[in-house]
C-alpha cells in the first residue's frame, strides 16, 4: 500500500487562516508516475486575466486517476496507451472539484469570492472546431483540470474561466463533487441511447462509481429501471438500492440466451461502463436487432466481434467520453431541482489520496472515495 509522509500536514477539517493563505499551499503531485503522490507547499496561485482561484472544499477520486498516476491505460494483450504524453509533471491530479471562490482575476465577471461551486473539468483548447460546437470535452488539445492543468488533490484550484462554475444548490459536496465526472459521463453515455419504448430494454454493463449513477440517472432521470449486468455479487444491493430492476451476473454460460428470452429477443441498448473484452461483447450479444452498444469504460482488453453481425444486426456501436459543458449544466439543473439517490461515498483526508488510489487500484472501492483538505 501507499504511503504518504504526513508531516506538516494540517489536521483534518482544520482550515488555514488568511495569514496562511498567503504564504502556502499544500498539494500532492505526480512527479513520477507510479510513485508515491509527493507533498508540495508553495506559493497560492494569481489567478490572472479571466482566472478564478477556489480553495478546494472536496474532491473526488477517480479510476481514471489511477490510470494517469501509472501514466499509462492498459488496453489488455500487451497494449497500453501512453498517458505520459498529455501530462506534464510535476501535475496534481483529481477533476471531480468543488470549492469557495476566494480570488478572481481582473477579467473574471459572473462569480464573487464566497461563492461554492462545482468545477466543470474538461475544458479545451477553445479554438479549434470541436471547442466551437460546444464539444470542448473531446478537443485533440485539452486543458483538462487534473490532468493538463493542476487538479483538485490539492488545498486550491485555478480555473480559468468563470463560465467553468457551475451552482450546485442544496446538494451535499460529497456528492455534488461527483457529478463532474462521474455523474455527467453517465448522463452523457445515457443521453446517447435514451428514450427507450416502455417495452424495450436497457442494460447497463458495471455497478461501480460510474454505473451506479448511470442505473439511478436512468431511473429517476429518464423512467427507465434497467437490467444491471455485474460480476461481483457484493455490488448487486447497491444497483438494487439505485433503481436496476433486476441485476444478472454476465459470467454466468446462459446469461446471454437467457436475457435474450426475458427481453424478446434482445435489449435495445447497452451502455458498457467497465470497458473491457468480455464485458464489451455480452453487451453486443445481447443486443436486439438495431440496438446500440455504448462503451464508455476503459478497463481494457479485447474481443472479436464479426463484422457480419454488426450489419446483420443493423446495431449501432459508439464510444463515448465523460461530456460537454452544456451536458454539465443540464445534469446540475436535474440534480438541483429533484432528489436523486446518493452515490455511496467513502469520506477520506486529502493526506490519505495515495491509499485512495491503490484501494481503487486493488478494486476495493464502492462507488467514490471523496477526499477533503
Amino acid at each position: 500500500m501507499l504511503r504518504l509522509d504526513d508531516r506538516e500536514i494540517r489536521p483534518f477539517g482544520q482550515q488555514k487562516n488568511s495569514e496562511s493563505r498567503e504564504a502556502d499551499v499544500l498539494s500532492y503531485k505526480v512527479k513520477e508516475f507510479g510513485h508515491t503522490l509527493e507533498k508540495v507547499i508553495a506559493d497560492p496561485p494569481q489567478p490572472q486575466n479571466s482566472e478564478v482561484l477556489l480553495d478546494v472544499s472536496v474532491c473526488g477520486v477517480c479510476h481514471s486517476d489511477v490510470h494517469l498516476h501509472e501514466g499509462f491505460f492498459d488496453l489488455g494483450d500487451g497494449q497500453k496507451v501512453d498517458a505520459t504524453r498529455v501530462i506534464n509533471p510535476p501535475r496534481t491530479l483529481g477533476h471531480e472539484v468543488l470549492g469557495t471562490v476566494v480570488a478572481l482575476g481582473p477579467d473574471a465577471k459572473g462569480v464573487a469570492t464566497g461563492d461554492r461551486r462545482v468545477i466543470f473539468p474538461w475544458i479545451g483548447c477553445g479554438k479549434c472546431s470541436l471547442c466551437q460546437s460546444g464539444n470542448e470535452h473531446i478537443c485533440n488539445r485539452p486543458q483538462a483540470i487534473g490532468i493538463q492543468r493542476d487538479g483538485g488533490f490539492a488545498e486550491q484550484v485555478l480555473v480559468p474561466h468563470p463560465k467553468y462554475l457551475l451552482e450546485f444548490g442544496n446538494l451535499p459536496e460529497e456528492q455534488a463533487c461527483t457529478y463532474a465526472c462521474s455523474g455527467l459521463t453517465a448522463y452523457s453515455a445515457l443521453k446517447k441511447v435514451l428514450p427507450i419504448a416502455p417495452d424495450e430494454s436497457l442494460l447497463i454493463i458495471g455497478a461501480g462509481g460510474v454505473g451506479l449513477s448511470g442505473i439511478r440517472l436512468a431511473k429517476e432521470v429518464f423512467k427507465v429501471a434497467p437490467i444491471v449486468a455485474e460480476l461481483n455479487r457484493d455490488a448487486w444491493e447497491a444497483a438494487k438500492a439505485a433503481g436496476a430492476r433486476e441485476v444478472v451476473d454476465p459470467s454466468d454460460k446462459d446469461a446471454v440466451k437467457s436475457l435474450l428470452k426475458s427481453t424478446g429477443g434482445g435489449v435495445a441498448a447497452a451502455i458498457d461502463f467497465v470497458g473491457a473484452g468480455p464485458s464489451f461483447a455480452f453487451g453486443f450479444n445481447v443486443l436486439r436487432k438495431a440496438g446500440k452498444l455504448v462503451c464508455v469504460g476503459l478497463f481494457g482488453g479485447s474481443t472479436p466481434i464479426s463484422p457480419a453481425m454488426v450489419s446483420m444486426k443493423v446495431a449501432t456501436v459508439a464510444g463515448s467520453y465523460v461530456g460537454s459543458l452544456e451536458e454539465m449544466r443540464e445534469l446540475m439543473q436535474i440534480a438541483r431541482s429533484q432528489a436523486l439517490p446518493a452515490l455511496p461515498v467513502t469520506m477520506r483526508s486529502l493526506a490519505d489520496v495515495s491509499d485512495a488510489l491503490q484501494e481503487l487500484r486493488d478494486g476495493k472501492v464502492r462507488g467514490r472515495i471523496v477526499v477533503r483538505p
